[in-house]
């Protein structure tokens, strides 16, 4: 057995700002994917998966929601049989290894599920975030459920706030000399901490203001930048962004790379903000010149995700 292939996600804007109801702008990222697959002999990694899965069926077992509902029978008889995740998404990177996972069981195992095919109405939209909120938590505690929403419809997802989600259609790549890249840190991130830390910040009244006029206006402003093809614009906006990042969420930036975000932003090379929860993991890079940036970080393992 082998089921549909669902694909890892890019929060281009919006970590942290959208548990604060601000703007968010996700996409898929093909490069990295995961199926469900089937094996009489597991071993190593499928094992894990094949106990992490049982783990799960227990947890949706548990979940007392009247939203939806799944064949847990069938799923239980699958994990027997020796179902696993198969997947190339590393954990703990901020493209969402669960989301993909979550996606996929749900495609398999939702009773009366809301299919890609349907018109796809925001209450739908809503629906299915609210559903996948749920799910995913089991992974992390606490979800948007914006990951395997995202990974769910492969489309790109415009977050205009809790309340107002729509999928979204982005400017297709160009081949100029700027690009999006992810630059690894070669660090696993832990979600849950990072949440925990960034609502204990929250309690602090100049963290909120902060927050409120200084990231949510440059994370909206990016967007809509980005949305629209305002490429020059865009960069000036990311150039704020990564120096509030920097100011204000250096806990969530690993040690090793405090210097080389400020390196980022004295030389122009390139721009550095969180991808996912920071922590660890991928961090996302903006580069108006990318051979540039290449150069500056020769160090360091990059991989493209969009061109300008």
């Amino acid at each position: 057995m082998k089921g549909p292939l669902f694909y890892a996600k890019i929060l281009l804007f919006g970590e942290y700002g959208i548990i604060r109801d601000s703007k968010g702008l996700a996409i898929p990222f093909n490069s990295y994917k995961g199926a469900l697959k089937t094996a009489h002999n597991l071993s190593g990694e499928a094992e894990r998966s094949n106990k992490s899965l049982r783990e799960f069926c227990s947890y949706l077992k548990s979940l007392d929601t009247n939203i939806t509902s799944f064949n847990l029978e069938e799923f239980n008889k699958d994990i027997e049989a020796g179902m696993y995740f198969d997947s190339s998404i590393p954990q703990g990177y901020g493209i969402g290894s669960s989301g993909a996972l979550v996606a996929s069981i749900y495609d398999k195992y939702a009773s009366n599920k809301i299919t890609i095919l349907e018109n796809l109405t925001r209450d739908k939209l809503l629906q299915l975030k609210e559903i996948f909120s749920l799910m995913e938590s089991f992974f992390h505690g606490k979800s948007s459920g914006l990951d395997p929403l995202n990974s769910y419809l492969s489309l790109p997802i415009l977050i205009n706030s809790k309340e107002n989600i729509e999928a979204t259609g982005i400017p297709s790549q160009k081949e100029g000399k700027g690009a999006v890249f992810l630059l690894d840190s070669e660090q696993v991130g832990e979600t849950e901490p990072m949440v925990t830390l960034f609502m204990n910040k929250m309690k602090n009244e100049g963290f909120r203001k902060m927050l409120n006029e200084e990231f949510v206006t440059y994370t909206d402003a990016c967007i809509d930048d980005f949305l629209k093809g305002n490429v020059k614009s865009l960069f000036k906006n990311v150039k704020s962004l990564s120096k509030v990042v920097l100011a204000n969420f250096k806990p969530m930036i690993p040690n090793s790379f405090h210097k080389v975000w400020e390196n980022g932003l004295n030389t122009n090379d390139y721009y550095l903000k969180l991808c996912g929860s920071g922590g660890g993991g991928y961090i996302l890079g903006f580069a108006e010149d990318y051979e540039k940036a290449q150069y500056s970080l020769k160090d360091y393992k990059l991989e493209i995700v969009y061109r300008f």
